[in-house]
């Protein structure tokens, strides 16, 4: 047994357990951290201004393409319906948000409500996966 307590850890796990362990949560964070971007393109649409202001468009679209590479990363130790599920709530409910907080769009008990599944729905698929 190894000394100190990364070692002792690492003795309690088969061998290439701990390593698959670390892809798959740096794997939740990358998802995460797309489903930031996801929002981020998906409000930077409405600042477009149907793609005729030139700053708001190319942030957009870096916004896109980052997002796409990190869920592509991200589903290399995800499951692609638990990992697109959970990349589109995250997006959803930041989009909503935000649009009520940025866009003055309603903020009804109805649409909150709805909200709080989505969400809950996401924190399920995590816990399932």
């Amino acid at each position: 047994m190894v000394s100190g307590p990364v070692g002792g850890l690492k003795s309690l796990f088969p061998a290439g357990t701990t390593r698959h362990m670390t892809e798959r949560s740096m794997s939740w964070f990358l998802l995460f951290i797309a489903g930031l971007f996801e929002v981020g393109w998906a409000i930077g649409l409405k600042y477009t201004d149907g793609f005729s202001k030139p700053l708001p468009t190319v942030l957009t679209v870096l916004s896109m393409v980052i997002s796409m590479v990190l869920l592509g990363f991200a589903l290399k130790h995800l499951p692609v319906g638990t990992g697109y599920a959970v990349w589109t709530g995250i997006g959803t409910v930041g989009t909503a948000l935000l649009g009520v907080f940025l866009l003055g769009e309603p903020a009804t008990a109805a649409r909150l409500g709805c909200i709080a599944l989505i969400v809950s729905g996401i924190i399920g698929l995590k816990l399932a996966a």
